[in-house]
């Protein structure tokens, strides 16, 4: 802990504020998205531009105190908060520009993905992003980012045009294509190992309504249904995106009163093509087995976005775990049905989501993120509501992740993760692990950021 001196130093030093475990607002601004986590930092600070990140970086680097970086949004494992240390909260940071004319997009590190559609979306452009619109765009960027425009425009990541990063030594750097190309090449997948990024520019695309929504059949049907989604969706016209999902009906609309309750299996679909074929799009799975509702219309991407963030308000606890996946053999899809049909809690749900048709073109070692070779980038997760649900959902989706591990390509997509350790983050990299270790040692050689899914450096 700093002594007296060195905090108010601190304090005045920043253009924000910088809370203590006895201030006012402490308790608020260290809750995390996940219930299930409980840190508490000796230092918040709420920076207000880059200049409170430097400073906050060299008081880290110079005191020995342990760093978390905390975006605009969540994060799983609740990795930006640390015990007994300095946390950098970015959240304020929420500058954003859009050039609609060279279809680009300047975002602060503060924003989340529903501030980034809203903005772009009054020009009918966007880029790629999740599918909750709470995400924030730190921390889904940098460790990937796939959603509904992954098929046809790949990764986040490969959206990514440049970055400004505050380093280690308190230097702030441009990296892109032409500046410091290595860690540009690390920003993009290797999460927040090499820096903390306070500016990012992506590439924007047309995108103006789309038609999406819910296809859902009865568990009955959901290994026929599983089958026929694994062999139509990767040869597919990439206008058409689909992520499979296990889930419980929740009792709200659009779902028929029915439904509410029951445990289903579901693709939510959004199309970018012309409205007259997406029946047509559709038609190997819908017409071999019909839904047992269906509910596919015109929708604003900004609005598609946002579709889930009423069901998953902050406050929930969350255990998660993930793989990426080639392919999707018989046994392995009898296993996700036996498995799913045991989810604990009406929250609870595992989801699917594509990551070929454009992800496929960019070579595996073009960026950070390697798993350019598979379909999927699965995800099983357990949420409760209330503090005695931590045990089953834990329990659930610990057992369900060990009976599928050996189906999967052996890693997982970082931001699906918990703190599972170096051998697991290893496995999320496989052959860029060497790489993202030297640029690691290079930038960060004292790992300083290091609470993240950490790579270490590599020994010089």
């Amino acid at each position: 802990m700093p002594d007296e001196n060195t905090i108010q130093e601190l304090a005045a030093r920043l253009h924000g504020q910088l809370l203590r475990p006895t201030d006012a607002g402490y308790d608020e601004a260290r809750k995390l998205y996940n219930a299930m986590i409980d840190r508490h930092p000796a230092l918040i600070a709420r920076c207000a531009d880059e200049a409170d990140v430097v400073a906050c970086v060299n008081l880290a680097r110079e005191l020995g105190l342990p760093l978390g970086v905390r975006g605009g949004g969540h994060n799983g494992p609740g990795l930006a908060l640390v015990d007994d240390g300095l946390v950098a909260d970015l959240s304020g940071m929420d500058a954003l520009a859009v050039d609609p004319a060279e279809r680009t997009v300047r975002v602060g590190p503060g924003c989340t993905w529903g501030d980034v559609d809203r903005a772009c979306g009054e020009h009918r452009l966007a880029t790629v992003s999740g599918i909750i619109s709470t995400t924030g765009v730190p921390g889904l960027t940098l460790g990937g980012g796939h959603g509904y425009l992954t098929r046809k425009y790949g990764l986040t990541v490969d959206n990514l045009l440049e970055a400004e990063v505050v380093l280690a030594d308190g230097q702030v750097v441009t990296a892109n294509a032409d500046d410091h190309p290595d860690l540009f090449w690390a920003l993009r997948g290797g999460g927040g190992n090499f820096g903390v990024v306070t500016s990012f520019l992506f590439r924007l695309h047309k995108v103006g309504e789309v038609l999406a929504g819910p296809s859902v059949w009865s568990m009955d049907d959901a290994e026929a249904v599983l089958r026929r989604y694994r062999d139509l969706l990767p040869t597919a016209d990439e206008n058409l995106s689909g992520f499979f999902a296990f889930m419980t009906v929740p009792p709200a609309p659009p779902f028929p009163e029915s439904l509410h309750g029951q445990k289903v299996c579901a693709i939510m679909w959004c199309w970018l093509g012309k409205p007259e074929e997406l029946d047509g799009a559709l038609a190997p799975l819908r017409d071999a087995i019909a839904p047992v509702f269906e509910h596919i219309g015109p929708i604003g991407y900004p609005a598609l976005q946002g579709m889930f963030d009423a069901l998953y308000p902050p406050g929930l606890r969350w255990y998660w775990k993930g793989d990426f996946i080639r392919t999707l053999p018989d046994e392995a899809i009898a296993l996700h049905v036996a498995h799913a049909r045991e989810m604990p809690t009406p929250l609870s749900a595992v989801h699917l989501f594509p990551i070929d048709g454009a992800v496929h073109r960019v070579a595996p070692d073009a960026t950070a993120f390697g798993y350019r070779d598979c379909h999927w980038s699965s995800v099983i997760v357990g949420v409760g509501e209330r503090l005695e649900d931590d045990d089953v959902i834990r329990d659930w989706t610990r057992n369900y992740w060990q009976a599928l591990h050996p189906y999967s390509a052996g890693g997982a997509y970082v931001n699906f993760m918990e703190d599972e350790g170096e051998e697991r983050v290893r496995a999320a990299y496989r052959g860029n692990y060497d790489r993202l270790a030297a640029v690691k040692s290079r930038y960060d050689p004292a790992n300083l950021f290091r609470h993240n899914q950490n790579i270490r450096p590599a020994p010089v």
